[in-house]
């Protein structure tokens, strides 16, 4: 053993207390199927949220926290892992998150003695056997289930039994011991069974702009807000319990949904009512009351803040950014892009008639201004996550069979094949309904955001191809390739030939001799860039097609 003077060692073991008795107790809640902006602190009338304001009042809200993913596995995944889930190998649904996966509660336990637990709903990483019992034995049997060896403490239960749990747990905690507590609720997630008194009128909803505004639309957000507001008062016992036990000076608390909301535009789908969830976080002494964040934030950097604030470092694997620097007042942003995957949804194997409800396979990445969503299965049709037999989607599904929903509407939810690329300016466009991908004014921004997206494939090892990067037509050195003009050149004669009736330019059904109607959709309506229901021949002829992604009738 290295010998160490009396006065530096002195200094270290001091230096090592006074590390220990900063760091936090950390509680962690997650809300279930929470999309942002539905916490009335963010200004939405539609709920009535004191108990999480007053927590934002006390802390900072962000309003760009994105989750990993839009549904619950992948996402917890991420939160707990500090990694996309595709990094994690946990983008099938019923999957166990993998014992060499580390979680941040892991690491507080391990290096700084933290008493870790979990309780309320569902934790999900556990994996599923899909109701067989060989399966469950399997798991079992292979050491696929591993929260309990992970955690001190292992609970699930309904809401009103995860606040029971949880005080459960603070008040027998080790008192020698700083704690960290991952409290799960299952509200708002459907199916929505709020009592009325917790439901709002729904004649006064103001209604996002993704959706039409049908009585049946209405009616089922008011039912999701009565489940937001259940849930408010429900987070509130759980921290009343940390106030009434002397805690909460202490205690770093993180408030925050898993996903986005199961209605149209949400749960399932990588737009932003998919992964974008409220987070509030209040650390009293350390995070200024009152914050209020524009920043991008990823379900991939709680695990890194976390112990970034407990003074460790992130564990082997973690591709999360702490934003401990935001929440210091250090600095006023810690990433310029988030990330977000969609895979299988549920434990319901591929059919041929199967939607996007139950699989899809979709990546995307985010900046301040624009969105770029890669979609791997465009022949899938989109459908809602758990919500499509509601009256919200079976209303929306007649609009727009009566022919009478608008045309972004309709192109967003009902297009198939849907395209396969997309690109939106959310600054203009934040109900993401005008896909730009193509379009020369966007071409600069979505070769950047593309490249970013390609680059995290690579990092995370991604299994799906790598998205076309726009621009890879450019004309090439010399001996390395064909310029524009080659690819013209090449193009030409296969425009005469196609063109039979020599008008110089190729009506739909020219241009599908030879292809699938599928591909002849798609292609006809990207190469009709200024729409007019023909292709020219300077619209054939380009290497970089300009129009849009066909709009289904």
């Amino acid at each position: 053993m290295k010998a160490y003077p009396w006065p530096l060692f002195l200094v270290m073991i001091l230096g090592a207390l006074a590390r220990a008795s900063e760091r936090p107790n950390v509680l962690f809640i997650l809300s279930d199927d929470h999309s942002y902006p539905y916490l009335s602190c963010y200004g939405d009338g539609n709920v009535r949220t004191p108990c999480i304001d007053k927590l934002a009042a006390e802390g900072i809200k962000f309003r760009r926290f994105f989750t990993a993913a839009p549904q619950c596995v992948p996402s917890r995944a991420s939160y707990l892992s500090g990694r996309s889930p595709v990094a994690a190998r946990i983008t099938r649904f019923s999957s166990p998150l993998p014992r060499d996966v580390i979680t941040f509660p892991e690491v507080l336990k391990k290096e700084a003695g933290y008493y870790v637990g979990v309780v309320g709903r569902i934790y999900h990483l556990d994996g599923s056997a899909k109701g067989d019992d060989e399966l469950g034995k399997f798991l079992e049997a292979g050491g696929f289930k591993t929260f309990k060896d992970r955690f001190d403490v292992v609970q699930t239960g309904p809401d009103p039994v995860a606040v029971e749990q949880a005080t459960a747990f603070l008040e027998g905690r080790p008192k020698d011991k700083p704690f960290c507590l991952w409290v799960n609720f299952s509200d708002p997630h459907h199916p929505w069974t709020a009592p009325a008194s917790y439901r709002p009128d729904p004649a006064t909803l103001k209604l996002p702009a993704h959706v039409p505004d049908l009585p049946g639309v209405r009616e089922q957000y008011a039912d999701y807000c009565g489940e937001v507001n259940r849930v408010d008062e429900t987070t509130g016992k759980v921290l009343a319990v940390l106030d009434k036990l002397g805690l909460a000076k202490d205690t770093l608390v993180i408030f925050a949904g898993d996903n986005g909301q199961a209605l149209p535009h949400g749960k399932g789908s990588l737009y932003d009512p998919g992964c974008n969830v409220p987070c509030v976080v209040r650390w009293p002494g350390v995070v200024a009351p009152g914050g209020d964040s524009s920043s991008l934030l990823s379900g991939e950097d709680v695990g890194p803040t976390v112990l970034d604030a407990a003074g460790l470092k992130s564990a082997k694997g973690m591709t999360g950014v702490s934003f401990l620097p935001i929440l210091k007042g250090t600095a006023p942003k810690t990433r310029d892009y988030v990330f977000t995957e969609r895979g299988p949804h549920g434990s319901a194997p591929v059919q041929v008639a199967m939607n996007s409800g139950g699989y899809d396979l979709s990546r995307a990445v985010r900046s301040d201004r624009y969105k770029a969503i890669y979609n791997c299965t465009p022949w899938i049709p989109y459908s809602p996550v758990d919500s499509a037999g509601g009256s919200a989607w079976k209303s929306m599904q007649s609009l727009n069979a009566e022919g009478a929903m608008a045309k972004g509407m309709s192109a967003t939810y009902f297009s198939t094949p849907r395209p396969v690329y997309e690109f939106y300016d959310l600054e203009n466009d934040p109900a993401e309904l005008n896909n730009l991908s193509g379009k020369a004014e966007v071409a600069e921004a979505e070769r950047a955001l593309r490249l970013e997206m390609a680059k995290k494939m690579i990092i995370d090892f991604d299994y799906l191809p790598l998205p076309a990067i726009p621009g890879d037509d450019k004309p090439a050195k010399k001996g390395k390739g064909k310029a524009k003009a080659d690819v013209s050149a090449e193009r030409s004669p296969l425009f005469k030939k196609l063109d039979t009736d020599e008008d110089g330019k190729l009506s739909r059904a020219e241009f599908s001799v030879s292809r699938s109607a599928a591909d002849a959709s798609e292609w006809f309506a990207r190469r009709d860039a200024d729409g007019d229901g023909f292709i020219s021949r300077a619209e054939f002829l380009t290497a970089s097609p300009q129009g849009k992604a066909p709009v289904a009738k």
